[in-house]
């Protein structure tokens, strides 16, 4: 696989999302077995750059991506997230906390989980806006002076919160939504920045995307794939009850077939390439930028090696343009 850099290492240029595998898509295909094995086979193919977090699973994806790891932890970089607590793990509701105290116990507690000593890249996954970023920020610095984490990034922040934090300490990545139907990331008009499933509002958060590049940040997309939609496999509203894209806007029956004429003009791209619709959304985010590593996440081994294949799709200047015009989505991301 092609690589790109981070914080001075080669990584794959694809990375894996491992949210799916324990949290927000449903129960009934959970196989922590398998996801362990998936795991193993991303590092096979060079996709080494791994995303989990402490809400996902309140722990459980963390405690899986550790025993996958097994002895192969040096082969990853792995990130993990602080700054959410699970309040009910049925309606996936969660609660911001970016206090230094939850900030230190839940590195402890991630470590533990993660079986490793130190966390490659530490994000706060949501700023709380009852506690100075400052103050989070500062904190989770001292984690890095300790040795317990190596870099510190961000989630879903806007350009002004990413300055501030990088005052205090460098920003090594962001990580936000983009794909080719939210682009808030990019400087688009946006109604949710910042925000989480059942929240509403938040000014749009800028060209953060830019601003990466010109502070020496990693851009990190995740949903590239527009939480499968961009990939032509959702065609209907028919969820489990515990996905909780049954109760996204843009998957509600109206809107979603709405949407399906995005869908249209990737496929139309693909097939000039003899490449999937998911391998030109990927390819998509990556032409955004050489500091940009899209973490679609996945638990089946098709669409693992399916969404690897992006990285060598190299999309033209008249497929980018076609795919930029592509029509704006029906209803709010969350």
């Amino acid at each position: 696989m092609r690589t790109r850099e981070f914080a001075g290492t080669q990584v794959g240029a694809i990375g894996l999302g491992c949210m799916g595998m324990s949290w927000a898509y449903g129960t009934s295909e959970r196989d922590d077995t398998a996801s362990a094995a998936l795991i193993g086979e991303a590092l096979d193919l060079g996709v080494t750059f791994l995303d989990t977090a402490q809400v996902y699973g309140d722990g459980d994806n963390e405690a899986l991506v550790g025993r996958a790891l097994g002895g192969r932890r040096d082969e990853a970089v792995l990130a993990t997230k602080t700054g959410l607590v699970v309040e009910d793990r049925a309606t996936l509701a969660m609660r911001r906390d970016g206090s230094p105290e939850h900030v230190k116990r839940s590195a402890e507690a991630s470590l533990r989980r993660l079986g490793t000593d130190v966390i490659d890249l530490y994000y706060l996954h949501r700023v709380d806006p009852e506690v100075p970023l400052a103050d989070t920020w500062g904190a989770m610095a001292e984690l890095v002076a300790e040795g317990k984490v190596r870099h510190l990034g961000l989630s879903e922040v806007t350009v002004a919160q990413a300055a501030e934090a990088h005052a205090v300490h460098p920003v090594a990545a962001v990580q936000s939504e983009l794909s080719l139907w939210t682009r808030d990331a990019m400087g688009a008009t946006s109604s949710a920045v910042g925000t989480m499933p059942g929240e509403r509002g938040g000014e749009g958060p800028g060209d953060v995307v830019g601003w990466c590049a010109a502070n020496g940040a990693a851009f990190v997309p995740f949903s590239p794939l527009g939480r499968g939609f961009l990939t032509g496999a959702v065609t209907t509203a028919d969820f489990e009850d515990d996905d909780f894209r049954g109760r996204n806007p843009r998957f509600q029956e109206e809107a979603l077939k709405a949407n399906l004429r995005i869908v249209d003009v990737v496929k139309a791209v693909a097939a000039r390439h003899g490449a999937t619709a998911a391998q030109v959304a990927i390819a998509w985010t990556l032409a955004q930028g050489d500091h940009v590593l899209p973490i679609p996440g996945t638990k089946k081994s098709a669409y693992l090696r399916d969404n690897a294949g992006a990285a060598g799709l190299d999309l033209t200047a008249a497929d980018l343009a076609e795919l930029d015009g592509v029509p704006a989505p029906v209803g709010e991301r969350y």
